[in-house]
């Protein structure tokens, strides 16, 4: 049905900046909103930024002023601008996407900070 696909992860080195994209494709949908979350180690997964239907965006306060979320509607595309990366930065990050009644997650894509 739909499938949601990352990419854009990879290594970076302190104060760096990637750029992570995730493609929607299947069935033609309208997401209540699209975003990211992100896994550390060990951890429960975070959510890091949301963008709503009406463009309104949400910012997990350790990102704010350093990420950006954005959308091409043309292209059922999100993404993801990271810049000034650190190595509390690194986990693996996924995109979500929410419809009305079901939720669909990426595989996920690796961020690696070194240190």
């Amino acid at each position: 049905q739909v499938q949601l696909v990352e990419s854009g992860g990879g290594l970076v080195q302190p104060g760096g900046s990637l750029r992570l994209s995730c493609a929607a494709s299947g069935s033609i949908v309208r997401f209540n909103a699209m975003g990211w979350y992100r896994q550390f180690p060990g951890k429960q997964r975070e959510s890091v930024a949301t963008i709503f239907g009406g463009g309104d965006a949400y910012y997990v306060d350790s990102v704010k002023g350093r990420f950006t979320i954005s959308r091409d509607a043309a292209k059922n595309t999100i993404y993801l601008r990271m810049n000034s990366l650190n190595s509390e930065d690194t986990a693996v990050y996924y995109c979500y996407a929410q419809e009305k009644t079901t939720g669909y997650w990426g595989q996920g894509t690796q961020v690696t900070v070194s240190s």
